[in-house]
């Protein structure tokens, strides 16, 4: 897969895009993340990238030369993104969709925004990560690559991992456990302990819906509700809470340390 970022500030992005999983994954040739500075694309000898925008009004307004040249010079993978509020809302469904192509292209916008003719004659679509403002897309360009390239096969150490995660099939992941069994009293479950992989993965999937209708009721309502074995597991879940922990599994105890 190959990716390509334009930005005013590549300093921002660089130290990111080279640690941890997605390091080791460029560093493999798993995926090949590239970051463009804008400023080499500019004209003066000041390397200006911003202007005051027509109407007047606060701030500065990315100007669409540089931006031109450098799509047109590096000629990136497609879509070209830019990065802005007003975009489509970036989710795990976009992620794997990105995902499932062979390569795609950011826009990182800043200051005021960027001129309407790159929005319109250059970029292929948008993309926002939330509701509230930026300094620039830079935080949100590294949200966008560090979400879809985990899903590349290759770059997580057991990509089974990829496809067990919150928001996979529209619910947040189930609670993880580790060692030790016992700490301060607080004991992992049971059917954890158990060996018995079909336990495990019922119990599982009951916790992950449980926690989805507590937490996010709203992805439960996106998904068009929950299935029949779905609320079937959620009513085992809200039974056993009602019995209070089995002697032998004290995992749900509250005593403090």
């Amino acid at each position: 897969m190959e990716i390509h970022v334009f930005t005013a500030l590549p300093q921002i992005l660089e130290a990111p895009l080279s640690a941890s999983l997605l390091g080791r994954a460029r560093e493999r040739g798993v995926v090949d993340v590239r970051v463009h500075d804008l400023r080499a694309y500019t004209t003066d000898r000041h390397r200006s990238l911003d202007d005051t925008p027509f109407g007047g009004g606060a701030g500065m307004v990315l100007m669409p030369e540089p931006v031109f040249r450098a799509v047109e010079e590096v000629r990136p993978p497609r879509p070209l993104l830019l990065l802005d509020p007003g975009g489509r809302r970036f989710d795990q469904s976009v992620a794997a969709e990105l995902a499932a192509g062979d390569g795609f292209s950011l826009l990182c916008g800043r200051y005021e925004g960027v001129d309407e003719r790159v929005r319109r004659h250059l970029v292929d679509g948008e993309l926002s990560i939330g509701d509230y403002v930026l300094a620039g897309g830079e935080a949100a360009a590294f949200v966008v690559v560090e979400a879809v390239t985990r899903l590349v096969p290759g770059v997580m150490g057991n990509d089974a991992s990829a496809g067990e995660e919150s928001f996979v099939d529209g619910l947040l992941e189930h609670p993880q456990y580790t060692r030790p069994a016992d700490f301060r009293g607080w004991v992992v479950p049971e059917v954890l302990r158990s060996g018995d992989h079909g336990r495990v993965a019922r119990w599982r999937r009951a916790q992950s819906v449980a926690r989805t209708v507590a937490r996010r009721p709203d992805l439960v309502e996106a998904r068009g509700g929950l299935s029949a074995e779905e609320s079937s597991l959620l009513e085992e879940v809200r039974r056993d809470e009602y019995r209070g922990p089995s002697p032998e599994d004290p995992s749900q105890e509250s005593s403090a340390p």
